[in-house]
């Protein structure tokens, strides 16, 4: 027998390639990376030799059992690498992923558009498949053709490239937005910090001490940023960091707390993107990006998506135009602002909410600690879903992670049933990604070759500013909406029942409907029944007052107008980029062009000449939501709706968190997972197709 190299000792000991468990996140080194990334394209590409041979059988099962057993490995090791490159960002692992992206991307590319592949799918008989692998059935052939399967030579080729390049880009853009947030740092004197909550105070000195400075150190993490530009008194400060914000990643940076020819300037990589779009489209038969994003969407055509936002749009326009009327006046009379400036609004938001309904996010900001909110959402689930959520142990990246199963309690004596289990990150620090975001880790899947049953696992991951002086993290409200929405994206994915990997969970919803059950869960933190029990004073344990929510209910849709209007410009700005239509210079797609026809369209507050919003666009240049951020607001009618049904309960059970209304909802949204179409899930619950009228009552538009 010969002896093991030192290779496959390597190879043997290494953590990304140990399945046997939840991922080793703690044993993950960038060294690993590309070794065990080879060695799972290795066996990847031997599957697909072996699937594609002529004498092996179109038969679904049989190729599962070779082909997706190999592929899932790959895609639960890359994801492991990119999970961590997102959340623990660090030299090392940012090059080792990048050396492993490209043949990824390769590899993700030619087995989309491989026509042995296509052919075997071809020839497979539909009706010898369960209802469940029949939906996957459908959306692998529709993935085919959008993966290029049907292109031919020169066409196909330039067409994998176009994928590759376009993976490099999308990951540089990410680079350069958080490299640039991370850059920048002010130390601030003490009398610039006049207005700012204590708690952040007290933060930005404690990070300027550690770092031997004077001053506060304030950085462009939103939990840093946002209270001091809502409550800062100092304009000359909120207009300096108004200004470095605006032009993160752009050629505008010039402020001199970034190091000099640091800009992380993402202006090119934004016009070779949608270079690279268009030319895909245009591959595929289509006129544009736009036409081919919503192939797999709800939304039938670019036209109807920008006529339903046009359609919201003068919906919300009188309700924006009071909101700014009233905050133009509030400035003038009361804060002697006469001509506010762009970095003065949500100073004057701030103040207008405070002296309108005696209500602040601080005033409410000490009741949210982070552990009592965290009970106060497992109480929701736990009675809502009739699911047990427990503390659990896996290997994590970071200490401040924890981890948790979710369980359906057995009848009688029976042991209960794991269902799922996922991450929670909650705090912001370096090196991690802003935003907030749910990942799955692993799928629910009746696997192919043992034939057992595997749970889904997801990550949960927000930006949270940490606890000070041995303090519980304190959230504002508007956190604890963040995180109902990212475990409703996370209830989708883990409460799922479909046993067929492709469509299980979040998994071949269409992306224009992945948000019901992620906005959905935002209205719960409305219910005074709710928030009641998930209040706890960090400094008495006192429950919120009564009063205090009643407050925050009366200015629940202040400046709901502008704050729609907002969201239909960035869905409008995308939908138009990606179409056919934008206007084009000598180098390419003119966005910046697109962006002010755009704003004077529908904005009714212009920025300055200098702010480049578009070059930390994210969701749609590294996020998946190119032609189609406009999701948030098709689903939010949907959500509305939904909700509405728990509204209509609790007419009659007293409470929204009537059990059999949401045992309806579990079984006909969040189990169904992407098994059939989103309507068809909708009418299950609803008995009907979705109206605007719930969201326009929500938002306190309604006519």
């Amino acid at each position: 027998m010969n002896a093991p190299t030192a290779a496959s000792l390597a190879l043997a000991q290494n953590p990304l390639l140990d399945f046997s468990g939840l991922p080793l996140f703690d044993r993950i080194e960038p060294a690993h990376v590309v070794p065990a990334v080879d060695a799972l394209l290795a066996a990847a590409d031997a599957a697909l030799e072996a699937v594609t041979a002529p004498d092996f059988p179109a038969d679904w099962t049989r190729l599962a059992q070779v082909l997706d057993v190999a592929t899932e490995r790959l895609g639960c090791a890359w994801g492991a690498v990119g999970h961590l490159n997102a959340v623990a960002d660090t030299p090392e692992l940012r090059a080792a992923y990048n050396v492993a992206l490209p043949k990824v991307t390769e590899f993700w590319t030619r087995l989309g558009a491989d026509e042995r592949l296509y052919a075997k799918y071809k020839a497979m008989d539909p009706a010898r498949l369960t209802p469940e692998q029949a939906q996957a059935h459908r959306n692998a052939m529709r993935g085919f053709v959008l993966g290029g399967a049907e292109l031919q030579g020169a066409a196909k080729e330039r067409f994998a490239a176009i994928q590759e390049r376009q993976a490099e880009l999308s990951q540089k853009f990410s680079e350069n937005a958080l490299d640039a947030t991370d850059a920048y740092a002010y130390y601030a004197r003490a009398e610039e910090l006049a207005g700012v909550p204590g708690d952040v105070r007290q933060a930005t000195r404690a990070a300027a001490e550690a770092e031997g400075k004077d001053g506060h150190k304030i950085t462009l993490k939103l939990p840093c940023y946002l209270p001091v530009m809502q409550f800062g008194t100092d304009r000359a400060l909120r207009e300096r960091l108004y200004r470095a914000y605006g032009t993160r990643a752009s050629d505008q940076a010039n402020c001199p707390e970034v190091p000099d020819g640091v800009r992380f300037d993402n202006t090119a990589i934004v016009r070779e993107i949608l270079a690279l779009r268009q030319e895909e489209a245009e591959l595929l038969g289509h006129p544009d990006f736009a036409t081919v994003s919503l192939v797999p969407k709800m939304a039938d055509s670019p036209a109807q998506v920008v006529a339903f936002l046009r359609e919201l749009a003068a919906k919300a326009r009188p309700h924006a135009e009071q909101d700014l009327a009233d905050m133009r006046a509030f400035a003038a009379e009361q804060l002697g602002l006469a001509d506010p400036q762009a970095w003065d609004w949500p100073h004057i938001g701030e103040q207008l909410r405070q002296a309108r309904y005696a209500y602040s996010e601080q005033d409410v900001k000490p009741y949210f600690t982070a552990p009592k909110v965290l009970d106060g959402l497992f109480h929701i689930v736990e009675t809502l879903f009739e699911v047990s959520i427990r503390p659990d142990t896996a290997p994590v990246w970071h200490p401040g992670v924890q981890f948790f199963r979710i369980e359906r309690r057995g009848t009688g004596d029976a042991a209960p049933q794991l269902v799922g289990q996922f991450y929670l990150d909650p705090g912001a620090r370096t090196g991690k990604r802003g935003g907030a975001w749910m990942d799955d880790v692993r799928a629910r899947w009746l696997r192919p070759d043992t034939g057992s049953l595997q749970t889904p696992v997801a990550h949960l991951v927000c930006n949270f500013a940490e606890g000070v002086g041995g303090k519980p993290p304190l959230l504002t409200h508007d956190d604890v909406i963040t995180l109902f929405h990212e475990f409703g994206h996370g209830l989708h994915h883990l409460l799922t029942q479909v046993n067929e990997r492709d469509v299980s969970g979040i998994s071949g919803v269409e992306w224009d409907a992945v948000e019901l059950p992620s906005q959905f869960m935002e209205n719960f933190c409305w219910e005074w029944d709710v928030l009641k029990r998930m209040t706890a004073h960090v400094d008495t344990g006192e429950p919120l007052p009564r009063a205090l929510f009643d407050k925050m209910l009366a200015a629940k849709n202040f400046q709901s107008g502008l704050q729609t209007l907002r969201q239909i410009e960035f869905s409008l700005f995308d939908m138009l980029l990606h179409s056919h239509t934008a206007p084009r210079g000598s180098e390419g797609v003119d966005f910046m062009a697109v962006l002010q026809q755009v704003r004077d369209e529908v904005a009714l507050l212009q920025p300055p000449a200098y702010s480049r919003t578009a070059h930390t666009f994210s969701h749609i240049f590294a996020g998946g939501y190119a032609a189609g951020y406009y999701s948030y607001k098709w689903a939010e009618v949907l959500s509305a709706d939904a909700y509405a049904a728990f509204e209509e309960a609790a007419q009659t059970a007293g409470t929204t968190l009537d059990v059999v209304t949401g045992r309806r909802y579990r079984e006909a949204v969040l189990e169904a997972g992407g098994s059939r179409p989103a309507m068809a899930s909708f009418k299950a619950f609803r008995g009907r197709e979705p109206q605007i009228d719930a969201l326009l009552r929500h938002q306190g538009m309604a006519a």
